[in-house]
């Protein structure tokens, strides 16, 4: 059965209508794809594991041109997909030239976003179990100065140290998230994020803890007592003495045990 389409002949060839000329004149600073889960492999070595990268891929589009080639970005994550290979921060700020090059744009942005999760043992028993971080890994800009942006959401624990020393016995605590922006170079690992906010914080937390485990927890973070003023502050004047991370910007919300609102937090670097 002969099923060629009688108005395409063999050989011929279709027509590229978005490299076509646009008279309007007027440039798109970003132009592509935004919401595209494709699955990965985060990190390499012991620390690879599987992932679902939400992702948002965009180039500049010359004043000139009609549009963009939206299927050379999706192409690109099927062949990195189906490549098997891992992808961490450095990979990504690779992935980037790539795109630049096979759009041939002057510059574009990069974004993916997946959920992080690190393997820890409890502080006492030493039971295993898996704690999940929210990552957002940004790289913008033109293919030799693109700048390369790590966002990181790591829940902890803060104890009041007001409740503390009011209070006959006992204090209140909650769960916080410290939210981090760091642009770095060269490229600081997440996990190296993760453990910085987790030092910082009344005490960090686990997903599994037996009783003795409860036990240190629960002592932990009532000999070290913080606002959230104070576990901001921790954290920033930790990231100020980086010399590999440049800019910067934290928030903490803690989510009030005793009150029907947060308490929150923000700074950012000069």
């Amino acid at each position: 059965m002969n099923t060629r389409d009688p108005h395409f002949p063999v050989g011929s060839e279709m027509a590229d209508v978005q490299g076509s000329h646009d008279p309007r004149n007027i440039a798109i600073g970003l132009v592509g794809v935004k919401g595209v889960r494709y699955p990965l492999h985060w990190g390499t070595g012991t620390e690879r594991q599987a992932a679902v990268g939400d992702f948002t891929m965009s180039v500049s589009l010359p004043a000139d041109q009609k549009g963009t080639h939206m299927s050379r970005f999706i192409a690109m994550l099927e062949e990195h997909s189906a490549s098997g290979e891992g992808l961490d921060v450095s990979g990504l700020a690779v992935m980037h030239g790539q795109m630049l090059e096979r759009l041939q744009a002057l510059r574009g942005r990069l974004e993916v976003s997946l959920t992080l999760f690190m393997r820890k043992a409890a502080p006492v028993s030493g039971v295993q179990s898996l704690m999940d971080y929210q990552l957002k890994v940004v790289v913008e800009g033109e293919a030799q100065t693109a700048v390369t942006e790590v966002q990181l959401v790591v829940p902890v624990t803060s104890l009041c140290p007001c409740s503390k020393t009011i209070s006959d016995y006992g204090a209140h605590n909650q769960r916080s998230h410290v939210t981090m922006w760091v642009e770095a170079s060269p490229v600081i690992e997440p996990r190296e994020l993760i453990r910085l906010a987790e030092d910082e914080a009344s005490c960090e937390l686990w997903a599994v803890l037996k009783r003795a485990d409860e036990k240190y927890v629960t002592e932990r973070a009532y000999d070290n007592p913080k606002f959230v003023e104070d576990l901001i502050r921790d954290v920033a004047a930790r990231l100020s003495k980086d010399a590999r991370i440049g800019r910067y910007a934290v928030e903490v919300e803690n989510f009030e045990s005793i009150h029907n609102h947060s308490a929150w937090a923000r700074i950012e670097s000069n």
